[in-house]
């Protein structure tokens, strides 16, 4: 059997397949991380074409959506770190674009959303992570590329601060 050029393969089904099962919750996550759910899209298309880049070798990988993940968090950093000064966003209604989660057991999911967008990267990608994807301490570490311990210390700092964004009567996490 021959496969032509533009042919679709066995991988390339594979590929569809997981980004048809998890796309919707790592579209949440990037668009949680960047706090944009255009700048969210733009990063989970980069992350996902990072990824089909590598297919061949991480498709075996156990955990393709945490590898995913890091690969978001990871290009997330990169790209606060090109960002211009220039660059002005613009709010969205992320209603839009969300689906559902534990923001929605909270009287203003709005209001959390606009604080976790005042919030430092490493923060916000901390408490999304952790508490949005309900991933371990050790999964969320491996995501952001730190400590166990760094990521206590964000995530900490991260409730504090929303805490006193949008006062602690409306942060419920469970």
């Amino acid at each position: 059997m021959t496969i032509r050029a533009g042919s679709p393969t066995d991988a390339d089904d594979k590929f569809v397949a997981f980004v048809r099962t998890h796309g919707r919750a790592l579209a949440r996550t990037a668009t949680l991380i960047t706090g944009d759910p255009v700048a969210g899209e733009d990063l989970l298309q980069t992350a996902l074409a990072q990824t089909y880049a590598r297919w061949r070798r991480c498709r075996d990988i156990d955990d393709l959506e945490q590898y995913v993940r890091v690969v978001l968090v990871r290009a997330h950093i990169s790209w606060r770190r090109r960002m211009s000064s220039g660059e002005v966003t613009h709010d969205v209604d992320p209603e839009e674009h969300l689906g559902p989660d534990i923001a929605d057991r909270l009287v203003d999911r709005g209001v959390l959303l606009q604080a976790l967008r005042r919030l430092p990267p490493k923060q916000r990608a901390a408490l999304v992570l952790r508490y949005f994807d309900d991933l371990s301490e050790a999964a969320t570490a491996a995501a952001l590329g730190c400590s166990q311990g760094s990521v206590k210390q964000h995530t900490s700092r991260g409730l504090a601060r929303l805490r006193t964004l949008i006062g602690s009567e409306l942060v419920v996490i469970s």
